[in-house]
């Protein structure tokens, strides 16, 4: 549920493991006294006045980046949202960094979609260590494992009507069409873009499909914020704004097309002398927020031990590739100075990256008596040579308490922040009857699996709102389950109507 994060982030130890020929060094400070300075050093900007002040340093940011970004606020080639009465059959391809779906999806109209076959397959090292032109053609072989499972769907192929096809592509890319663009390094450890940089996505993926004697036809490519709007806004009109918080983050935001500098656009001219008022924006949010979060110690710690320091600080302060590394830091630190598991930090925890999201989340919503499930949990994938006392395990539950609370409210801070961006632009007024409810589309293991996460995230979004006298529930957070799928097969059909 919760990846790992890949290599090129992890962290290198900075200190190492206790002997265990060493005496275990004598605890400097309480237990419960440390736990007051961790909390304190979360929580301390976390009220509401001091998120709608964050959300407002965010805005100006976006502002900035709108105009002249080459990073971020990035205009795609979606120009208009779904209808919902959009029809036909599709095949999507969801194509991420641990794992590829291929679905076969059928749009009726009606805001109407019927799933008609969905197979994953597991992206592992060796998939990873495909080269060039062997990761594409693996693609299209699990296409036609899953095409010819569809009888009525093979047969068409065989004959001259192809199947048209969305994608939504996890990767970076220089998109120079909505059905095309240049491949650029994929990084997570993929070494399939050695050999093809700069080719063109459309025609190497139709190429393999041909090899394997499938004939598709790609209509639309799409990132997965910019799928997870287009799902969701087919099935309600009302939506604007979509969020990724999975092991990483990002949002897209349909705008006025008057709100970003022309530079923007490259060579596309001819938008301003078009029927076009708005565009698709790939906000790139993880990249916002330098200098202006107020970070911890751990935080510090993991931003200089990180590859890339400071290029994503809003992501790595808030997403699930983080949120257990910072829980770790705190582990080392506690053991070395409350005498958490008994002085000496089981070995695993020495490695960067060992503590997974998917444990810390089972930690928080754990209810049962003294805490044994945790207890079991930790013993299994970090045993310790000290058995965890009733202390041992309240403490590490609370941290992780305490350090996804500050998560969901930054991210609360980002989600406001485009909503307000989003009435600015649009000249909406929320505190009038202009100012309708909004839905916005959330998706990604953390928002939609991290216990709590997104009705905390609703919670504090109300607070925001009604401080700013504009009542609550003024925005909505909808999960938008299979987004990515469903929103390249949406991109697809809308791409193939205006053919």
């Amino acid at each position: 549920m919760y990846a790992h994060q890949d290599t090129q982030s992890q962290l290198a130890p900075t200190i190492g493991p206790v002997s265990t020929n060493n005496p275990v060094p004598k605890p400097i400070r309480r237990m419960d006294n440390f736990l007051e300075e961790i909390q304190d050093q979360f929580e301390r900007k976390m009220r509401v006045d001091s998120l709608l002040l964050i959300s407002r340093k965010l805005q100006a940011e976006f502002k900035v980046g709108l105009q002249s970004s080459r990073k971020c606020m990035l205009p795609s080639y979606n120009y208009t949202l779904p209808t919902g009465e959009e029809q036909g059959t599709y095949l999507a391809l969801e194509v991420g960094g641990s794992s590829l779906r291929v679905s076969l999806m059928e749009l009726s109209g009606h805001q109407s979609m019927l799933v008609r076959r969905i197979e994953h397959s597991r992206i592992d090292k060796n998939v990873r260590n495909l080269e060039g032109l062997a990761f594409f053609d693996w693609i299209a072989a699990r296409i036609r494992e899953m095409v010819v499972k569809e009888t009525e769907i093979h047969e068409r192929m065989l004959g001259n009507r192809p199947l048209k096809m969305g994608i939504a592509w996890s990767f970076p890319i220089e998109q120079t069409s909505i059905r095309s663009g240049r491949v650029l390094e994929m990084g997570k450890g993929f070494r399939c873009s050695e050999g093809i940089l700069g080719q063109d996505l459309d025609q190497i993926i139709t190429l393999a499909c041909q090899r394997a004697k499938l004939n598709v036809s790609l209509e639309a490519i799409v990132n997965d914020s910019s799928a997870a709007l287009l799902s969701r806004a087919y099935f309600d009109p009302a939506t604007r704004l979509a969020f990724i918080l999975g092991t990483g983050m990002n949002a897209a935001i349909h705008l006025p097309i008057s709100s970003l500098g022309r530079s923007k656009f490259g060579l596309r001219p001819f938008l301003w002398n078009t029927d076009n008022t708005h565009v698709l924006v790939n906000t790139e949010l993880g990249m916002f927020g330098k200098s202006l979060f107020p970070v911890t110690r751990w935080d510090q710690t993991l931003n200089a031990n990180h590859l890339l320091p400071d290029y994503q600080p809003f992501e790595y302060l808030v997403t699930g590739g983080y949120l257990s590394e910072i829980v770790r830091l705190i582990l080392v630190e506690a053991t070395q100075t409350t005498n958490l598991f008994g002085g000496r930090l089981p070995l695993s925890l020495w490695c960067p990256y060992s503590l997974n999201t998917h444990t810390i989340a089972i930690i928080h919503a754990d209810t049962s008596p003294m805490l044994s499930k945790s207890c079991a949990l930790i013993q299994q994938h970090h045993p310790s040579e000290s058995p965890l006392t009733a202390s041992d395990l309240e403490f590490i539950r609370q941290v992780i308490i305490i350090v996804s609370n500050r998560s969901s409210s930054y991210f609360t801070a980002g989600i406001h922040a485009l909503w307000s961006l989003l009435n600015l632009t649009e000249g909406i007024d929320p505190a009038t009857n202009n100012g309708d409810n909004i839905s916005i589309a959330c998706d990604g293991s953390v928002i939609n699996k991290y216990p709590g996460f997104m009705a905390k995230c609703q919670g504090i979004l109300n607070r925001m709102t009604e401080k700013q006298g504009y009542g609550s529930a003024r925005v909505v957070l909808e999960k938008a389950g299979e987004s990515a799928s469903q929103g390249a097969a949406i991109a697809a059909a809308m791409a193939a109507r205006t053919v």
